[in-house]
């Protein structure tokens, strides 16, 4: 991982004599470490010394999850429409917001100053579900199915209030592009169980005719200062799920075997040449990209799936591209070994569209979320899948537009108090952790914080937040930075 002693490693006899007097140590370690032992917990210290938590590849402890599939929600789902019922919400409906809660806040450049918005009520009426007592509303009835599953998180805050840098700090901990994302961390941290697929798969939607789509920037999946080969890899929804996976016209497998092989030789001679790790890095996507020709032609095939299964996602599942299909591959990956799915889905950024294009987004993912749920349970994976759901903040309870044109309802960013929720993996079920206060503005009770989301997720993996670490330009760094406190209550 770190250029110098990775060329240390690498050194022939003759060089390591000629070019250097120390370095014994490393020579005598590197043919103690396998191939499958190349991602670490920690690195070598300056005196090339292992610690047991620096073993490659080895949690911390015994991890409670295996593997992540996070069905992320670009644009911010409104908490206030789907899960945070607040009665007096739906009394103030109308009303300017009342000045105590809204004092010192800063909001987003169109809502400006919130003095003088007016209160809006949850459009469609919420009810309580399952054993758990959970509030649902009738935009969620596939989620509300499966409540006792889930785990809510309702006291959910962020420090950003625009999409972008908030949907980069849930994913890589800062707000600034270019940190390694939690993909990344978890097979820099674990390695990868999948010989054959790579151990962070990405995959997007987005809700047809939508007018509120985002961008899905790659930096949402980088590996950032992390080796490039820990970047999650995107699967596309047209053509070659990955691109130039497929051989061109008049190379056959063979062929192609031969000229692997050539060029791994070559590539082979400028790492113990110059020791620099993108050239291993290199060396190992194209045979993981050898392995994929055969894979994910076999991964995408539905042709094994039941028909029971396939309704159970809902009619979008054979649509490639729709979040339906993605939640089926999610499914089918953890079977496969893939250490961290994300699914990105967008069309949430509803400013004026409440009352119309929610219900589309809802109808979009509600059945294949819920479905998930299902058939990884039913299989026996949910007990080791942590399965999370959520945006990057929430909505604003005050209305953004005018009263008294409905079809133009909307809502605006909103990081003070916002709902995600979770289920497998470890987490309790039928369980609501966290509130916001009596018109979700709010939070009221135990807050959690982004860095404190992370922290626990990777301690459901198995690993000590503040001991997955990488030194890069003279510091070390973690997905948490600085900060991030395990939230105990919400574990199993």
């Amino acid at each position: 991982m770190n250029p110098i002693l990775e060329s240390q490693a690498h050194l022939t006899r003759r060089q390591f004599f000629g070019r250097s007097a120390v370095g014994i140590g490393t020579a005598a370690l590197a043919p103690l470490l396998s191939r499958d032992l190349q991602s670490s917990v920690g690195t070598l210290s300056s005196k090339l010394s292992i610690r047991s938590q620096e073993l490659p590849g080895i949690s911390h402890f015994v991890p409670k999850a295996k593997r992540v599939i996070y069905l992320f929600q670009n644009g911010a789902p409104s908490h206030v429409e789907l899960f945070d019922w607040k009665l007096k919400l739906k009394a103030l409906h109308g009303q300017p917001v009342p000045e105590e809660y809204v004092k010192g806040k800063r909001f987003s450049t169109m809502t400006g100053k919130p003095q003088g918005k007016l209160m809006l009520a949850p459009v469609e009426p919420f009810q309580q579900h399952g054993q758990s007592g959970a509030w649902v509303s009738n935009f969620m009835p596939h989620t509300a199915s499966i409540s006792d599953e889930l785990c809510f998180v309702k006291s959910m805050h962020t420090e950003a209030v625009n999409h972008a840098p908030a949907i980069c700090f849930f994913l890589s901990g800062s707000e600034i592009p270019g940190r390694p994302t939690l993909g990344a961390w978890l097979t820099y941290g674990l390695g990868s169980e999948s010989e054959n697929l790579p151990s962070f798969v990405v995959m997007t939607s987005v809700t047809k005719n939508t007018t509120c789509g985002q961008i899905f920037y790659d930096f949402y999946w980088g590996s950032g200062f992390l080796p490039s080969k820990l970047q999650g890899v995107k699967f596309r929804s047209i053509g070659d799920p990955v691109l130039y996976l497929s051989n061109p016209d008049g190379v056959n497998r063979q062929v192609r075997r031969g000229q692997l092989d050539d060029l791994s030789q070559l590539n082979q001679m400028n790492l113990e040449e110059f020791g620099d790790p993108e050239i291993a890095t290199r060396i190992a996507q194209y045979e993981m990209a050898f392995r994929m020709q055969s894979s994910v032609p076999e991964l995408t095939d539905l042709s094994d799936e039941s028909p029971e299964t396939l309704d159970m996602y809902g009619p979008q599942v054979h649509e490639r591209g729709s979040f339906a299909f993605n939640c089926l591959m999610a499914r089918r990956m953890a079977e496969r070994g893939v250490r961290c799915v994300q699914l990105m889905h967008a069309g949430w950024d509803q400013h004026n569209s409440i009352t119309t294009e929610l219900y589309n987004q809802c109808r979009d993912t509600d059945q294949p979320s819920a479905a998930l749920i299902k058939d990884l349970k039913q299989r026996g994976l949910l007990d080791d899948t942590l399965v999370i759901w959520g945006g990057e903040f929430g909505r604003t309870p005050f209305l953004q537009g005018d009263m008294k044109d409905r079809k133009r309802w909307g809502r605006d960013h909103h990081p003070y108090a916002f709902t995600v929720w979770m289920a497998g993996g470890g987490v309790r079920p039928g369980i609501t952790y966290g509130a916001s206060d009596d018109l979700a503005m709010n939070v009221a009770e135990n807050p959690v914080h982004v860095h404190d989301f992370q922290a626990t997720l990777l301690h459901l993996m198995g690993i000590d937040h503040e001991q997955l670490t990488y030194k890069f330009q003279g510091r070390r760094f973690r997905l948490t930075d600085v900060h991030g406190k395990i939230v105990k209550p919400i574990i199993a």
